[in-house]
């Protein structure tokens, strides 16, 4: 969602009722979400307008430039970069699994994962290997109840190759974690729209964004904990 150019939000939240929790159907529903200010908010409105044109059913010419705010009253000396990705032949790289992967890589003291999916390629699964071969302390939050049981039972089957490795898998047991989220040592943060799977990475629309020494790394760690 972006507002005139100045407040943008992204994350795990979808508009219906059970993600405010209005409406029970697998128990509490945890989602996170991320506001946004400032002229990172720019990335987002391109990134819809570029959605919006490639599904219109006609030819759409737009300006973005009529869109972009140069927003001088937020001031920021942390890193807040928001990203996007398209299936191919739209785009020939994922830049999801590439920040996944760059923040498993440069983790050094531990690495905090919520995902209601976890179904990964060999690559993923070999960046999540090596970074817990490396010592680091790697916690997944994945969903008790779950939502689709065939994925589930594939999120379990990598659970197991996983926790053989090290790496801590919880439960979120007061019904169905819905949150797509990714901090490591108290520095480094993504939060966005994408799961922990080879779908959502590989032949989803999707976005993120890229957080780095900013204050609400530690915002997001308190929520995990």
């Amino acid at each position: 969602m972006v507002i005139d150019g100045l407040v943008a939000y992204t994350g795990g939240i979808n508009l219906a009722d059970e993600y405010i929790n209005k409406v029970n159907r697998f128990g509490h529903w945890k989602d996170t979400g991320i506001k946004i200010e400032g002229n990172a908010v720019n990335e987002l409105t391109k990134l819809f307008l570029l959605d919006f044109t490639l599904n219109s059913k006609k030819d759409i010419n737009i300006d973005f430039n009529n869109y972009y705010v140069n927003d001088t009253n937020i001031i920021s000396n942390n890193y807040v970069i928001p990203f996007g990705d398209a299936p191919k032949p739209l785009n020939n790289f994922s830049s999801s699994k590439i920040a996944i992967m760059h923040l498993l890589n440069q983790a050094k003291n531990y690495v905090y994962i919520t995902t209601p999916y976890l179904i990964v390629d060999n690559e993923l699964m070999r960046a999540i290997e090596n970074t817990a071969i490396r010592g680091v302390d790697i916690k997944i939050i994945i969903p008790h109840t779950p939502d689709k049981k065939i994925v589930y039972g594939m999120t379990k089957s990598v659970c197991r190759q996983l926790s053989q490795l090290g790496v801590k898998i919880y439960e979120y047991t007061p019904g169905f974690i819905h949150a797509k989220s990714y901090i490591a040592d108290d520095e480094l943060g993504i939060i966005g729209t994408m799961n922990l799977d080879y779908r959502s990475l590989d032949h989803n629309f999707e976005n993120g964004v890229w957080i780095y020494n900013d204050p609400v790394i530690i915002d997001m760690k308190q929520d995990f904990l």
